[in-house]
């Protein structure tokens, strides 16, 4: 199959999807209202609520919900062959992850700004908001200690990467002051400064790699992980509009501007995906994946097409800077649409690659062995980086290689792959680089509003010890599981709790529509969370029977159980509060209909 036309419907299938289907819920189902007035503007403190100009907020809230999971989940689904992981991109995002965002970013804006959980408690009653708390501390904190590490293990080692990516952070600080102070509200000048800087600092940063500052930027894996922990710190304690908006948001162009690129680079090339439509994997016992194409396809690809996460962001920063109810339609559904081509782009990029070169770079060398494969252009690969590449599992390394690969084959770039594959692996340190900072921003918000009930003046949003004290303890929670690498052990729970999170918002986000009367519209949110309560489930149960309990891991068992337990039991919750709606109604109909009879 020829890439171009994967990359041309995409395009074309989100395109229409935002014009017809988001502007229906936006309009007809949602009723935006451009005159309420927003958090930003009620509750405006200069340091959490901040009206923000609509386009720097888009940036800041797609750089933090666009994290590892659109750019690794895709090339590691890649396993079953480009089709189901195609499909589900495309009418997940459209159907399931886009709907979750809008519908949760705006229950949020109309709740004042606050935390899933405290909408759960709101919407649905006391037991779903306590249970939403623990799960989303539980939920955020492996998440965070997640990406985190996939960042440290991209830069430790690597004075390049540390001073690109860290330079990102000054010029921040900069853009922020410059905006504020220097330039009030001038957005597109601004824009320019930082993004020059940006390029300027990606440029110099091979020089630093060969020049007297290169041990002065080379740190090992715990040191990396202590600096992480400092800046999720910093950027939970500074004000938003300080550090966290404008990073994201300067992070957001070269995000989106390499995607561009490489879809540009797709439809110069033109490369065929050599990957089948569908492999013998589908039916389980892969590699990579041991469980069949479904349910596993939809709990790998994740956040690229359904991510709980995203409520997280969606209930944590980005409602508390919304300066307009209509913003919320390209911030929310808009988003999400992109990611979603974001991830059809990692899926083209891994597929691109032979098979056998895939599998050979995506799997342990003595596993490859029994596959039964042959390499084709991996050793040339490998000679053309500077890197051995087999045995890089993980996704990172194979969409490092398959994008430096469309990119050399543009006429008078094949001698800059070993540049072109190192600045692929910087791009995607970075792009999961701000989600770990709005993560540990978001937990710290989820901190103190459940420390709130034990000791209320925690829940005060400007009381500094509060922050302060919120910020150290989930900073230090996430670097501590870093730091020691046992996060490693239970990293395969991040695909069950995250899709069992979006699962929750899904179903909250019905109650919300139901208490608002919008009952015949409830299937648009109703519909995703049958499918995906019932999907997650099931993968949940089958990594516990055939991984966990064959290899004796009590820790895995013990978090998949509290997880399934809380996820189901908020589901039942919820659908309880549903049919209670739903007899109250009929019943005033009745009365109504009695009333008119009479």
């Amino acid at each position: 199959m020829s890439a171009i036309v994967l990359v041309i419907a995409a395009a074309c299938i989100f395109v229409l999807a935002y014009r017809f289907y988001g502007v229906f819920i936006a309009s007809k189902v949602l009723m935006l209202d451009e005159t309420r007035k927003t958090p930003a503007y009620a509750l405006e403190n200069g340091y959490d609520y901040v009206p923000t100009n609509k386009w720097v907020l888009f940036g800041h809230h797609f750089a933090a919900i666009a994290g590892a999971g659109p750019l690794v989940g895709p090339v590691l689904a890649a396993q079953f062959g480009y089709l189901p992981g195609a499909l589900w991109i495309l009418i997940g995002a459209v159907l399931a992850g886009a709907v979750h965002d809008i519908v949760i970013l705006f229950a949020s804006v109309r709740h004042e700004g606050k935390s899933l959980a405290e909408i759960a408690r709101a919407e649905v009653g006391k037991f779903s908001g306590f249970a939403a708390t623990i799960a989303v501390i539980f939920i955020l904190l492996i998440t965070v200690a997640g990406l985190a590490i996939v960042v440290v293990n991209s830069l430790f080692n690597s004075p390049w990467g540390t001073f690109t990516v860290g330079a990102t952070i000054p010029i921040a600080l900069f853009m922020a002051v410059y905006m504020k102070w220097i330039r009030p509200n001038k957005v597109a000048e601004t824009t320019i400064i930082g993004v020059v800087l940006m390029i300027v600092s990606v440029v110099v940063g091979p020089m630093v790699q060969h020049s007297v500052l290169a041990p002065y930027l080379t740190f090992n894996q715990h040191q990396m992980t202590v600096l992480l922990a400092l800046y999720g710190l910093i950027a939970a304690v500074l004000p938003v509009w300080l550090l966290l908006t404008p990073r994201d948001y300067l992070s957001t162009y070269m995000k989106i501007g390499v995607i561009s690129l490489l879809a540009i680079g797709v439809i110069f090339v033109n490369p065929i995906i050599k990957m089948p439509a569908m492999t013998k994997f589908i039916h389980g016992g892969g590699p990579i994946i041991p469980g069949k194409v479904w349910p596993f396809v939809f709990i790998t690809i994740a956040c690229g097409a359904l991510s709980g996460f995203h409520s997280l962001i969606s209930t944590g920063t980005t409602p508390k800077m919304i300066k307009n109810e209509k913003d919320i339609l390209p911030i929310g559904y808009g988003a999400m649409l992109v990611e979603g081509f974001v991830s059809i782009m990692a899926l083209i990029a891994a597929t691109s690659l032979h098979p056998g070169d895939y599998f050979a770079i995506n799997v342990p060398s003595q596993i490859f062995a029994h596959l039964g494969m042959n390499t084709v252009d991996l050793s040339a690969l490998s000679k053309a980086v500077g890197e051995t590449l087999a045995g890089r599992t993980g996704g990172a390394v194979t969409l490092g290689v398959g994008m430096s690969y469309i990119f050399s084959s543009i006429p008078g770039f094949k001698e800059l792959m070993s540049y072109l594959y190192h600045f692929s692996i910087l791009f995607e340190a970075l792009f999961i680089l701000t989600t770990v900072d709005a993560g540990t921003r978001i937990g710290r918000y989820v901190l103190q509003e459940a420390g709130g009930y034990i000791y209320k003046p925690l829940k005060n949003k400007n009381w500094w010890p509060g922050i302060i004290i919120t910020s150290i303890v989930f900073t230090s929670a996430w670097g501590y599981l870093v730091y020691n690498g046992s996060i490693s052990t239970i990293w395969p729970l991040f695909g069950t709790s995250n899709q069992l999170l979006a699962s929750i918002a899904l179903a909250i986000g019905t109650t919300m529509l139901l208490k608002r009367g919008k009952a015949k519209y409830i299937a648009i949110t109703a519909v995703p969370f049958a499918f995906m309560i019932v999907t997650t489930v099931t993968a949940a149960y089958l990594n516990i029977v055939t991984n966990y309990l064959p290899s004796g891991n009590t820790v895995l068992i013990v978090f998949s159980i509290i997880i399934l337990l809380l996820a189901v039991a908020i589901s039942i919750d919820c659908v309880t509060k549903w049919i209670k709606i739903y007899r109250e109604l009929h019943s005033q109909n009745v009365a109504a209909n009695l009333e008119t009879s009479n």
